[in-house]
C-alpha cells in the first residue's frame, strides 16, 4: 500500500492548501468591502475637482497653467499602479502589458518613457524589462495615504514643468464590478479643457479669484493631479481585492475538485490491492 500512503499525503496536502485558500477568500471578501467604500467616497471629490477645473480653464483664458501647455519633449511619463501582492488572477498582468504596448509604441517611434511605479509588482516587472523608474512607492497597505504619493508623483509633473517629458499618464485597473475590473490608461498632461469639462451640464461659470487666478488655478490644477492619482490608487485597490477574492474562491474550489478526484483514485488503488490479497488467498487455499 505503498501508493496508497503517497495518495494519502498528496489528500492531506491539498487539504492544508484549502484550509489557506479559503481563509485568504474570507479575507479579501472583509477588505474588500472596505475598499469599495473608499474608492466610492472618493470619487465625488474627484469628479468635482475635474468639473471646476474645466470651469475655470475656460473662465480665465488670459491664464494658461503650464499643465495645460503641450511642449516637444520626446519622452513620455508614466503613473504605473500596481499591487504590493500576488495572489490576485490577471490583475497586474492586464495592466502592465497595457503598459509594455505603450513603451513599444513609443520605442518604435524613437521616443523614451519614465515611468514612476507605484506597487512592488510593478517596480519589480518596470526594472526587469529596463525601463527607467524615476521613483517608486511600495508597501502601501490597505490604505492609500496621499503624504506618500504627492512626493514620486511630484517628481513627472516637475518634470512636465521644466519641459523634459510631454505628457503624462496614469495606468491602473478601474473597478467596474466585483467580477470584471478593467485595465486603463488616462492621460493626466497636458491638461485637455474639454476633457476636465466631461460630464458638465454645458453651462459656463464665471468666478471671482481670491487672491488672484493664478493663484487659484495653479493650486486647483496640483490638487486635481494628485486627486486623480489618489482615486487610480483606491480604484485598484478595490480591484485588488475584489481579484483575490475571486482568485482564492477558485482555488478553494479546484482543491475541493482535486481532492475529490485523489479520494477517487485512493478507494480504486485500495480496492484493487484488497481483491488482489483476496485472490491470493482462493488460489493459495485451492492449491492445498
Amino acid at each position: 500500500m505503498a501508493a496508497g500512503k503517497e495518495i494519502r499525503g498528496k489528500i492531506k496536502s491539498v487539504e492544508n492548501t484549502k484550509k489557506i485558500t479559503k481563509a485568504m477568500e474570507m479575507v479579501a471578501a472583509s477588505k474588500m468591502r472596505k475598499a469599495q467604500e473608499r474608492m466610492r467616497a472618493a470619487r465625488p471629490y474627484a469628479e468635482k475637482v475635474r468639473q471646476i477645473a474645466g470651469n475655470l480653464s475656460k473662465a480665465n483664458p488670459e491664464y494658461i497653467h503650464p499643465f495645460m501647455q503641450p511642449n516637444d519633449a520626446t519622452t513620455a511619463g508614466f503613473v504605473v499602479v500596481t499591487t504590493d501582492k500576488g495572489l490576485c488572477g490577471g490583475l497586474n498582468t492586464n495592466v502592465l502589458r497595457a503598459v509594455t504596448n505603450e513603451l513599444k509604441a513609443l520605442q518604435a517611434k524613437g521616443q523614451g518613457a519614465q515611468v514612476v511605479a507605484i506597487g512592488n509588482k510593478g517596480l519589480g516587472f518596470m526594472n526587469r524589462v529596463g525601463a527607467k523608474v524615476v521613483s517608486s512607492v511600495t508597501a502601501l497597505g490597505d490604505t492609500p495615504h496621499l503624504d506618500k504619493l504627492i512626493g514620486p508623483v511630484k517628481v513627472l509633473l516637475d518634470a512636465y514643468t521644466e519641459g523634459r517629458i510631454n505628457s503624462v499618464h496614469v495606468c491602473y485597473t478601474r473597478f467596474i464590478n466585483t467580477m470584471k475590473q478593467e485595465a486603463v490608461i488616462e492621460q493626466l498632461l497636458p491638461l485637455n479643457a474639454s476633457d476636465l469639462q466631461e460630464g458638465n451640464t454645458g453651462r459656463d461659470w464665471d468666478y471671482v479669484y481670491e487672491p488672484d487666478a493664478q493663484a487659484v488655478i495653479d493650486d486647483l490644477l496640483l490638487r486635481y493631479v494628485e486627486a486623480q492619482v489618489y482615486q487610480a490608487v483606491a480604484e485598484n485597490m478595490a480591484s485588488e481585492q475584489s481579484a483575490r477574492m475571486v482568485a482564492m474562491k477558485a482555488a478553494t474550489d479546484n482543491a475541493g475538485n482535486v481532492i475529490g478526484e485523489l479520494k477517487l483514485v485512493y478507494n480504486k488503488t485500495r480496492q484493487a490491492g484488497i481483491t488482489k490479497e483476496l485472490s491470493e488467498i482462493v488460489a493459495g487455499a485451492a492449491a492445498v
